[in-house]
């Protein structure tokens, strides 16, 4: 073959692979799916709107402005039972709101739907339970400014707004969220952001209220550009629902405004595999193009997900999705959630299912938020059996027990020579554990420690040097002991405990055998 015609050969390889790459469709990708029209694929559409014009129907702020939330209009959509007559007609109910194209993904038949038992009240919601609290995470509380959340050390939760797409009856801020009156204004917003101005540490900032992409978009914009002018914030988060009760939202416009502030993560709010459809699948497939990477967190709840075969599908339909699979939170004790409420044996058992029985990327952390505040805290099955000097032994997800040769000659990380070691971001008060390994400290003494141990004493006597429990080593190169107590002087306890007579330290005469020798919040011992 001549040299022409070897070039016409190669144009013409190249032509066909173009026509072949061209005509291929990746059907396995969710957000891809066809109809039965050869459109794109679209959920369920309840009767009550089956008018109304898609360009109407894919307007989010057409969604917005319809939807459902009272007893009237929910029942021409859904045939409600008793108890949700009950829930619906309370007058002191959780605000109801429901976009139309959430609430028709319900079963209207199925009082058990798992969608239709996270929007619709129920009548024992209203119960009260051991342990209940408005505010059970304790956020008021480590709120510098209000709205803003400053409970772990580098990053603070940024409340913007108190509304939502639609309202979750197990909501963890139900204490303000829904409500118009405790919404955040812009006044406010600056407030935050000028705690976050004068925070370096703060290196982190999660979005979220009520619902951040709720907000008009120049209002959500000013406030992401105002972290992004913060120089020590790193990254920015979004916490948001929006995308599974309102995925018209995420429009182009959103997609390129978001973009221009990387870094930018967002977590979305999924429990139920019925919840992933194929208007969810393309919402979440426009925000990974604009570099926006995806997580989930899900709320374990009693009759919606609580079963292990559930949750292993919902894992894996968000990975189909690109959304990593983040955090399973136990239901939080708050009001109206009791009855949503499972074991945390429950939670165990669905992670025991899950590690090992599917990608690791698939299996969330179990989270218990700590009530009173502590914090985040996960948990999971116990898959170390022993530990010596020298041997670690370990069981997997089948029940397989292996074991762990440790090294013997292992030399420890010199920390005096590693420069992250030497210049590590601070966390003033919140070292916790990991100040104790990394030889801040010793100990971590409870508050009030010293003062109960004190016994009601507050004069320091002849034995009790503070330098004889500033450990060696840990700590401050030299060792420094708290502040001492103070000493008594001869004189000093004239007219005191001694009856007015002047003993020098170490001289007071031994009390009778058998008398008390001490006392303690005033009393003898």
């Amino acid at each position: 073959m001549d040299v022409q015609g070897i070039k016409a050969a190669v144009t013409d390889d190249a032509a066909v692979r173009a026509v072949d790459e061209a005509a291929f469709v990746n059907r396995r990708d969710p957000a891809r799916t066809l109809g039965p029209d050869g459109r794109p694929a679209v959920s369920r559409r309840a009767p009550t709107w089956a008018d109304i014009p898609d360009e109407k129907w894919n307007d989010w702020r057409w969604q917005l402005s319809n939807r459902v939330n009272d007893l009237a209009e929910i029942e021409q959509i859904l045939e409600l039972t008793d108890e949700e007559r009950e829930g619906l007609s309370a007058p002191d109910k959780f605000r109801v709101d429901v976009t139309p194209y959430f609430i028709s993904l319900i079963d209207p038949k199925d009082p058990g739907d798992p969608i239709r038992r996270q929007i619709i009240p129920l009548g024992r919601e209203l119960s009260a339970f051991t342990g209940m609290m408005e505010d059970s995470l304790a956020e008021d509380r480590h709120s510098p400014v209000p709205g803003l959340v400053h409970r772990y050390p580098d990053r603070v939760l940024m409340l913007i707004t108190t509304q939502c797409a639609s309202y979750c009856r197990y909501c963890t801020r139900s204490r303000i969220v829904g409500d118009a009156t405790q919404n955040f204004n812009r006044k406010e917003h600056e407030a935050q952001l000028e705690y976050i101005r004068r925070t370096p540490q703060i290196r982190d900032v999660l979005i979220s209220g009520g619902d951040g992409l709720t907000l008009a978009p120049k209002l959500l914009e000013s406030v992401i550009r105002g972290l992004r002018d913060i120089p020590h914030v790193e990254i920015i988060r979004i916490g948001s629902r929006v995308p599974v009760f309102l995925p018209q939202r995420i429009d182009d416009e959103l997609c390129d405004m978001l973009q221009k502030y990387h870094p930018i993560w967002l977590n979305i709010h999924v429990n139920h595999p019925t919840e992933i459809t194929p208007e969810l699948a393309r919402a979440c497939d426009s925000l990974s193009r604009a570099g926006i990477p995806l997580g989930n967190q899900s709320v374990l709840l009693a009759g919606v997900n609580d079963c292990v075969h559930t949750m292993r599908a919902l894992v894996q339909q968000l990975v189909e999705i690109r959304v990593r699979p983040y955090y399973v939170y136990q239901c939080d004790l708050v009001e109206g959630a009791g009855h949503f409420r499972t074991p945390i044996g429950k939670g165990l058992e669905i992670m025991e299912g899950l590690r090992g029985h599917t990608s690791g990327y698939a299996v969330p952390q179990y989270i218990v938020d700590a009530p009173g505040g502590g914090g985040k805290i996960p948990v999971m099955p116990n898959y170390l059996i022993s530990y010596s000097d020298h041997k670690v032994v370990l069981r997997n997800y089948e029940g397989y027990i292996t074991t762990y040769e440790e090294p013997t000659d292992y030399r420890p990380h010199d920390r005096t020579t590693c420069a992250y070691c030497q210049h590590p971001r601070p966390e003033p008060g919140q070292e916790g554990v990991t100040g104790l390994l990394d030889g801040n400290r010793m100990w971590i003494e409870p508050a009030g420690f010293s003062e109960i141990h004190a016994r009601g004493n507050v004069e320091q006597h002849r034995l009790q040097d503070p330098s004889k429990w500033v450990p060696y080593g840990v700590g401050a190169i030299e060792g420094t002991a708290g502040a001492p107590l103070q000493v008594l002087q001869p004189g000093e306890a004239a007219g005191g405990a001694n009856g007015g007579r002047d003993y020098a330290p170490g001289e007071e005469p031994r009390p009778p055998e058998g008398a008390p020798t001490g006392s303690a919040h005033g009393e003898l011992l």
